[in-house]
């Protein structure tokens, strides 16, 4: 099966990181297409598949745009579409892996007669989107997709609450190659020399830096916990976030926290900085679509806490393979900290628990079969 797949970002998010397991077993005749040139055409072009960047220019829409933003932007996404159009005709399948890539999906899908597939790694709703987008969304998934693809039952049930049509949403998690998370010791503990990080308890966040993500809600914890806990936090400010990573660094010089967190920034190697980590915090403020860092910190055998709401809670079960806290509260996520600080032998039960379950449920090869096979049925 040749597949045309479209993604709008230029950078490595959780849908480009999945897109790229997806499109592996294509890869000899496939093409990505992307609408923004950066370090995700690299990755792409590392893992040997076909990658041509479309547009030539940033598409100014957001998840918050209003219907005259939106129009607006119809000007700019023209030749995109055209160009996006030819190119369908060579493909047995257009396969949109982000909402952007949905809109010019589903109009190339029109216009080539090719049928359609929606990859939603999002909640639909209005905490992450606005009214307009909400609509613009379900209505060209409802008409235009053969098939939507939810990465967790979390955003299949937002999809049909927003009006999604049942009949064509399957939930496929995300899935992992369990090669990449088995680390070496000797090298992990390099690394945590390298970073000042020996003798501490390391609580790493895995992430974006962006509100909603929650860094503001563990460096508060931080405060509240004893003072051998020390934070990484790893990932950089994306799509006009960067006052939010300046109130971080403010927050942090308030609290007197300076020699206990450290901004490490976007870093290519997750698997090792994970393993060199005592816990791993997820802290969303807003339900999780999926939660690929949750999985990522279970693979590499280490408990996770995780805030209790959307696809997270499809992940983790409290006590048994992780902790699950109120989103926003720092003081329940400090208790844990300092839980997994003193209680090693649960705690480390709790994590070999984790390693075994994510690696039967999330294997990348089990879960490219189930996208196969809907594939195969469908079309």
């Amino acid at each position: 099966m040749r597949i045309f797949f479209l993604d709008q970002s230029g950078k490595p998010g959780g849908a480009e990181l999945c897109l790229i397991d997806i499109a592996k077993p294509y890869s000899h005749s496939a093409l990505v297409g992307l609408f923004a040139d950066g370090p995700f055409k690299d990755l792409l072009e590392q893992n040997h598949i076909p990658v041509e960047i479309l547009a030539t220019q940033t598409i100014q829409v957001s998840k918050e745009s209003s219907l005259a933003q939106g129009l607006k932007s119809l000007g700019q996404l023209a030749p995109l579409i055209t160009k996006v159009i030819k190119k369908a005709r060579e493909y047995d399948l257009i396969y949109a892996n982000t909402q952007k890539a949905l809109v010019v999906g589903a109009l190339a899908s029109f216009f080539s007669r090719r049928p359609l597939v929606y990859h939603l790694h999002d909640i639909l709703s209005t905490e992450h989107f606005s009214q307009t987008n909400l609509r613009i969304a379900i209505n060209l998934a409802n008409r235009c997709a053969s098939l939507v693809i939810a990465n967790s039952q979390a955003s299949k049930t937002a999809f049909i609450q927003a009006g999604g049509r049942s009949d064509i949403v399957e939930v496929v998690y995300n899935g992992f190659d369990l090669k990449i998370y088995q680390t070496d010791e000797p090298g992990i503990n390099q690394l945590q020399q390298k970073l000042g990080l020996q003798g501490k308890f390391v609580v790493g966040h895995f992430s974006r830096l962006a509100p909603w993500k929650g860094q503001h809600i563990l460096i508060d914890a931080l405060a509240k916990c004893p003072p051998e806990v020390t934070v990484i936090l790893v990932g950089d400010a994306l799509f006009g976030e960067q006052d939010y990573a300046q109130k971080l660094h403010k927050q942090v010089t308030d609290l007197g926290l300076e020699n206990r967190v450290k901004f490490l920034g976007f870093r290519s190697d997750i698997p090792q900085l994970m393993a060199a980590c005592d816990l791993v915090a997820h802290t969303s403020t807003s339900p999780e679509p999926f939660g690929r860092v949750i999985v990522e910190a279970m693979l590499c055998g280490k408990p996770v806490v995780a805030a209790k709401a959307g696809g997270v809670m499809e992940l983790v079960e409290h006590g048994l393979n992780g902790f699950l806290v109120t989103p926003g509260e720092p003081q329940e996520l400090a208790q844990v900290i300092i839980t997994c600080l003193q209680e090693t032998e649960i705690t480390a039960t709790i994590a070999n628990n984790a390693r075994t379950t994510a690696s039967r449920r999330f294997d990348v090869a089990t879960i490219n079969q189930q996208i196969a096979q809907l594939l195969s049925h469908r079309f």
